[in-house]
C-alpha cells in the first residue's frame, strides 16, 4: 500500500517528520484530508489542528499556525511558523 511521505516543520526546528496513511488539516479553504496519490496542491493553513495516522497505527496531532502545505508525488510538506505536538 502506498505511504505518504511527510515533514512539518515550524520556523526553527522540524516537529515530525515519517510515513503516514493519512492527513487532515485546516486550511483557509476549510478542512482537508490527504491520502496518498492525491493530487498536486499548496493550501495556506488556518489556525487550527493536523492530524494524522502513521503507518505504525499511531495517531499524531499538531497545533501549527500561519504557514502552508505542499503535496506532490505522495510527499507532504508543512511548513508553519508555529507548529507544535498537542
Amino acid at each position: 500500500m502506498a505511504e505518504l511521505q511527510v515533514s512539518i516543520v515550524a520556523a526553527d526546528h522540524e516537529v515530525w517528520s515519517g510515513a503516514a496513511k493519512q492527513i487532515v488539516a485546516r486550511t483557509t479553504e476549510g478542512e482537508i484530508g490527504i491520502l496518498p496519490g492525491h493530487e498536486p496542491i499548496l493550501a495556506v493553513l488556518a489556525l487550527g489542528e493536523v492530524r494524522l495516522s502513521a503507518v505504525d497505527g499511531s495517531h499524531v496531532r499538531l497545533r501549527a499556525d500561519d504557514g502552508f502545505l505542499s503535496v506532490e508525488n505522495n510527499r507532504v510538506t508543512i511548513v508553519s511558523r508555529v507548529a507544535e505536538v498537542v
